[in-house]
C-alpha cells in the first residue's frame, strides 16, 4: 500500500452515510467517534444517515450488546434517518435478517465468474506455501481458481464443501481517500478472499459491501483498521456494478486510530474506551461528544469547546487528520467541566439527581420526586457546586454534607491531614464567636465577617489555618462548596453541632 499526493475528492450532491456496528460488547469510544463523524457529515450536508447492525457472527453477537448500542446513541442524541427502529426503503436493517439477499448476490457473482468455488483447507494452503518456499502464513495462493468440473466433483465425492472466493484482478487498485488522499495497492498484494464459508454463511467481506450497495451508501467513513480491506471492497463493488446490484462506487474515508496509554491503540478492554463507564462517572453527552470530535478533527486551531450545532455547521470529513489521535482522559474531563458550567442551573440539577440518588444522597432519582427540603437545599447549592464539579459523579461529594442533618461528619483522610495543631483552639474560638449570632443573622456575609474577625483579625491565624478546620467540620472534606454559603444553607443548629462534634473528636 502506498499513499501518494493528497487528492481529496468532492463529496456527492446527496450524501448517504452509514453506521454499522457489530453487537459484540459494550459500546466503546472508537465506535462512538465513528458514529459521530458520520452523523455530523450527514447533518452538515443535509444528507442521510443510515444505522444498521452487522450481526451475522452468531458466536460473538449478543442481543444485550445490540440494545446497548441503541441506548448509547439515544443517550448521546445521535439520531438517524433510516434503519434500526426507524425503518426505510432498504430494510431489513439487521444482517441476520438478510440471509436470502446475500445468497442471491453470491449466486450471481459465481455465475458471472467473479467468484469461484474453493475447496482448499487452511492446512493445504499452508503446506503448498512451505513447499514453494514461501512463509507458511503467506496466505491463499489461488490454487482453486481454475479447477475443472472433474476436480470439483472429486472434492465433492470426498465430502468437501466449497467456500466462495472473489477473483481479484491482476492490476493495481487505487482510490482517493477523503482523509488520506491517493492510496494504491499493488497487483498481487491482496489474494483472492472468501465471501461465503463452506457451510454457506456469508462473511463481512460480502455482507458489508452488498448492504452499502443496496442502501445506496455513497460515502463510507470508517476506521483506519479497515483500510487494508478497501481494495477488496472496491473490486467487489466493480463486480456489483456490472451485475446491476450497485449503482456507483462509494467514496471512502478512513479515520485515524484512537490511541490509549503508552501510544497503543485503544482497546475495547481499556477502561477509557468504555462509553457507559464515562457516563457512570458523570460525563454529560455534550462534553463527551465535544471531546470525541477532537479525536482527529478540530473546529478551529485555538478552540476546543463547542456545541454539536457548531460542529454540524463546520464539519467536513476532508478536514479530519490522518495521524493517530490520543484519548486523554484529563482533557476529556476538563472539556466536560466546561459543558457542565454552561448548563442552565435547573438542567444541571435535573441531570445530577440520578447520580445523587445512586450515591444515597437524596430520596429519589428525579427532581420532581424529591422532598421539598431536598429541592430547597439543592437549588441553593447549585450556584456553589456547578462551577466546581467536572463530572456529575462529583456532585454527591459536594452536596452530601449540605443535605445531611447529622451533627458530626467523620473527616476523610485527606481532610484530616489539613488539621494542624492549632485546630482545637481555632474551633473553640469559632464556636464562641458563632454562638452569639442570631438565627435571623445566620447569613453568608455576616458569618464571614464574624469568623474573620474572631480568627484572623483577633486570633492572628492565617486564613488557611483559620478556616480550614471549620471547612473540615462542615463537610468532612478537603474540597467543598464555599464555606460561609454552606453554613447558611445548613443553618445554625447543624453548623454548631458539626463544629462541636469535630472539636470533641480532636
Amino acid at each position: 500500500m502506498t499513499e501518494a499526493e493528497n487528492n481529496k475528492p468532492e463529496l456527492p450532491e446527496n450524501v448517504r452515510v452509514r453506521f454499522c456496528p457489530s453487537p459484540t460488547g459494550i459500546p466503546h469510544v472508537g465506535m462512538v467517534r465513528t458514529a459521530l463523524f458520520n452523523w455530523a457529515e450527514a447533518r452538515h450536508t443535509k444528507g442521510t444517515f443510515v444505522f444498521r447492525i452487522e450481526d451475522t457472527d452468531a458466536q460473538r453477537d449478543s442481543e444485550e450488546s445490540y440494545n446497548q448500542i441503541i441506548e448509547a446513541l439515544n443517550w448521546l442524541g445521535i439520531d438517524w434517518d433510516e434503519g434500526i427502529n426507524v425503518g426505510g426503503p432498504d430494510g431489513p436493517y439487521r444482517q441476520s435478517e438478510r440471509g436470502d439477499i446475500y445468497k442471491a448476490v453470491a449466486a450471481k457473482l459465481l455465475e458471472a465468474g467473479y467468484a469461484y468455488e474453493s475447496f482448499s483447507t487452511p492446512e493445504e494452503i499452508e503446506a503448498r506455501n512451505v513447499a514453494a518456499g514461501r512463509p507458511k502464513a503467506f496466505g491463499y495462493d489461488g490454487y482453486d481458481r481454475n479447477l475443472t468440473e472433474e476436480q470439483k466433483a472429486a472434492f465433492r465425492a470426498e465430502g468437501r464443501k466449497p467456500a466462495l472466493r472473489i477473483r481479484m484482478p491482476d492490476e493495481d487498485v487505487a482510490f482517493d481517500d477523503l482523509i488520506r488522499g491517493r492510496i494504491e495497492f499493488k497487483a498481487g498484494s491482496v489474494p483472492d478472499y472468501v465471501i461465503v464459508r463452506p457451510n454457506g454463511d456469508p462473511l463481512y467481506t460480502l455482507t458489508n459491501p452488498v448492504d452499502d450497495a443496496m442502501m445506496r451508501i455513497n460515502v463510507v467513513l470508517r476506521g483506519e483498521d479497515l483500510l487494508s480491506s478497501t481494495p477488496r471492497q472496491i473490486v467487489l463493488y466493480r463486480y456489483l456494478i456490472e451485475l446491476g446490484v450497485a449503482k456507483e462506487m462509494p467514496l471512502f474515508g478512513h479515520m485515524p486510530y484512537v490511541m490509549g496509554q503508552g501510544n497503543k491503540k485503544l482497546s475495547k478492554r481499556d477502561p477509557e474506551s468504555n462509553l457507559f463507564l464515562h457516563r457512570d462517572n458523570g460525563f454529560i453527552r455534550e462534553g463527551l461528544l465535544n471531546y470525541l470530535a477532537l479525536l482527529g478533527w478540530s473546529i478551529a486551531p485555538d478552540r476546543d469547546v463547542f456545541s454539536m450545532d457548531e460542529m454540524i455547521e463546520k464539519f467536513d470529513v476532508r478536514d479530519v487528520k490522518a495521524n493517530p489521535a490520543r484519548f486523554d482522559l484529563d482533557k476529556a474531563i476538563s472539556i466536560n467541566a466546561e459543558h457542565i458550567r454552561m448548563l442552565e442551573p435547573q438542567d444541571f440539577l435535573n441531570r445530577a439527581v440520578p447520580y445523587l440518588h445512586r450515591d444515597g444522597v437524596v430520596s429519589a432519582d428525579s427532581w420532581d420526586a424529591l422532598t421539598d427540603r431536598e429541592r430547597e437545599v439543592l437549588t441553593a447549592a447549585a450556584p456553589l457546586v456547578q462551577p466546581r464539579v467536572r463530572l456529575l459523579g462529583e456532585v454527591a461529594g459536594m452536596v452530601g454534607s449540605l443535605l445531611s442533618e447529622v451533627g458530626y461528619i467523620e473527616p476523610a483522610d485527606d481532610a484530616k491531614k489539613q488539621l494542624k495543631d492549632s485546630a482545637p483552639e481555632v474551633l473553640d474560638k469559632a464556636i464562641a464567636a458563632l454562638d452569639g449570632v442570631a438565627e435571623a443573622d445566620w447569613k453568608t456575609d455576616n458569618l464571614h465577617e464574624t469568623l474573620n474577625k474572631a480568627l484572623v483579625e483577633d486570633g492572628g491565624y492565617k486564613p488557611r489555618l483559620a478556616f480550614g478546620p471549620v471547612r473540615v467540620a462542615m463537610s468532612g472534606r478537603r474540597v467543598s462548596p464555599p464555606l460561609f454559603e454552606s453554613m447558611e444553607i445548613v443553618g445554625k443548629a447543624v453548623s454548631m453541632a458539626r463544629l462541636q462534634g469535630l472539636r470533641e473528636h480532636l
